[in-house]
């Protein structure tokens, strides 16, 4: 029996692994991440960074205070990282916490520092008003700076730091070269890969004529839609870029679709000739799939001229990768006028790779193709499936040393075009090529961390409309029935307890 002393013992004893657990943290830090995707865990690629800081990093963090609690949480984990960041680099990462919202003057400062601030709404007594807020860094080595203007809620926190302290500690970037001449797409023509790959990479042009080759200096050639035919000097030099160990990234159109014509035709550059002495043949064919996206039609009802979605199969929703870092954490790639892949496994001193396919429910149609966009399409009409549309090439492609390709069976997935034709792309298509860029130039492993985090959890599209309502409903009531039933046997057990005590004592 307990008394009174054996209690104080037991409450000292209860104090004192408190206290040492809380000394022991002071010294030992460690947290267990069950995410999916390990997206509270700090990769490699970062610990490399942080443990090869030559000078230190001075970060400023402008979030606004008592933000709602969805908000609040960025704040919180952006500091929780931050901490991490201290650590791991033995005090080289310094950081501070400022709120903007103090004054006047210091939203000027902030403002000043490229930091942009957002409005959220927040319910304040039973109202819904909106607050002007601030959640972004300022990262600054030496005489470097780069700024984070807006942390937005769901997105990778540590890829975006960790490139601009890569950033800011790096004085020579990588050069990459757009190949032009050819009738290929501009830079001015994808601004969103531009813009991303501009943190890292220095860009240029590269046009090669019959006297002059790819210069020495860059490690990594793209291609993208070439729409003329390639002279044969061209693979020649490209086949020296390789030689030498060049890394090469291919985004090719062997089929061309107008939707303004209303038809799809082939596209002969040469690529596809010169792939396939290498192992890889892009079809001159177009991709089919159930899995898809919209064009807009416009319909007449009434008075009225509406705009409806309807399902184009000739743009592939790419939902199936393999376990590669190029496609990591990607969900939904929209390839436009997309051609499959034939892949030669008997190369023997190349390894080929597919990495991106189309669902079990896809096929092909040879040009010419006439669009019939009131086309009702069955399951009938997808004879094939897992049809690969990009691949990875490495190995002895040229010569004798290694080098890498990767090739895309689309050429424009990620081009947003000029002028009133400019649209913006998917995010996980910009993902994908610059993914892809850094696979073949970046040895650092950033590649990891641009895809971490879930972004998407789309219903199967290959399912029926009324299974998918099926699905929905039992989400919904599933979830209810289960704990009424386990009220009901609860009551039930609770009742046959009671009946019996009440038995027993008679």
């Amino acid at each position: 029996m307990l008394n009174k002393r054996k209690i104080q013992i037991s409450l000292l004893i209860v104090f004192g692994i408190i206290v040492l657990l809380n000394i022991l943290v002071n010294y030992f830090s460690f947290r267990l991440d069950f995410t999916e995707d390990q997206r509270y865990s700090l990769s490699n690629a970062t610990k490399n960074i942080l443990k090869n800081l030559k000078e230190p990093v001075t970060i400023t963090a402008y979030f606004s205070e008592n933000l709602p609690p969805n908000i609040e949480q960025v704040r919180n984990d952006f500091k929780d990282l931050l901490i991490e960041y201290s650590e791991i680099s033995k005090g080289n990462v310094v950081y501070e916490f400022v709120n903007p919202n103090v004054n006047e003057q210091s939203e000027t400062t902030a403002q000043q520092n490229g930091i942009s601030p957002v409005m959220i709404n927040v319910r304040e007594r039973d109202q819904m008003k909106q607050q002007r807020a601030y959640l972004g860094a300022v990262i600054q080595c030496g005489s470097s700076k780069d700024v984070i203007p807006v942390i937005q809620p769901g997105t990778s926190m540590e890829y975006a730091l960790s490139t601009s302290i890569k950033k800011t500690t790096v004085n020579d970037k990588p050069l990459i070269a757009f190949l032009q001449g050819n009738g290929e797409q501009a830079l001015s023509a994808m601004p969103e890969v531009y813009q991303t790959l501009a943190i890292t990479y220095g860009i240029t042009n590269v046009t090669i004529d019959s006297a002059n080759g790819i210069p020495d200096e860059y490690k990594t050639v793209v291609v993208v839609a070439p729409s003329d035919t390639v002279k044969p000097y061209v693979f020649n030099y490209l086949d020296v870029f390789l030689a030498r160990g060049g890394r090469l990234l291919l985004a090719i159109n062997a089929v061309n679709g107008n939707l303004n014509g209303g038809n799809g035709i082939a596209v002969n550059t040469g690529f596809s000739e010169w792939l396939k002495l290498k192992g890889v043949e892009i079809l001159p064919e177009f991709v089919i799939d159930i899995s898809c996206g919209n064009i807009l039609m416009q319909q007449q009802q009434g008075m009225f001229t509406m705009r409806t979605p309807v399902k184009f199969p000739y743009l592939p929703v790419i939902g199936k990768f393999a376990d590669h870092p190029i496609v990591k954490g990607l969900e939904a790639v929209l390839l436009p006028f997309a051609s499959p892949l034939k892949i030669n496994t008997n190369q023997s001193n190349i390894k080929i790779t597919p990495i991106a396919f189309t669902s079990e429910k896809s096929g092909v149609q040879k040009p010419p193709v006439a669009y019939d966009v009131n086309k009702e399409w069955t399951t009938d009409d997808f004879t094939s499936g897992n049809l690969p549309v990009a691949a990875v090439l490495e190995g002895k492609l040229s010569g004798n040393n290694n080098s890498k390709i990767v090739v895309f069976g689309d050429g424009d997935f990620a081009v947003n075009g000029e002028g009133e034709q400019a649209q913006q792309i998917q995010p996980d298509n910009l993902n994908l090529f610059v993914n892809a860029i850094d696979w073949l130039s970046d040895d650092t492993g950033l590649i990891e961390l641009r895809t971490k985090g879930v972004t998407a959890r789309p219903i199967d599209q290959t399912l029926e409309d009324s299974t998918k309502t099926l699905l929905k409903y039992f989400n919904f009531i599933f979830p209810i029935a289960v704990i009424i039933i386990y009220g009901f046997v609860r009551f039930q057990s609770k009742r046959k307890i009671r009946n019996n005590l009440m038995n027993y004592e008679l």
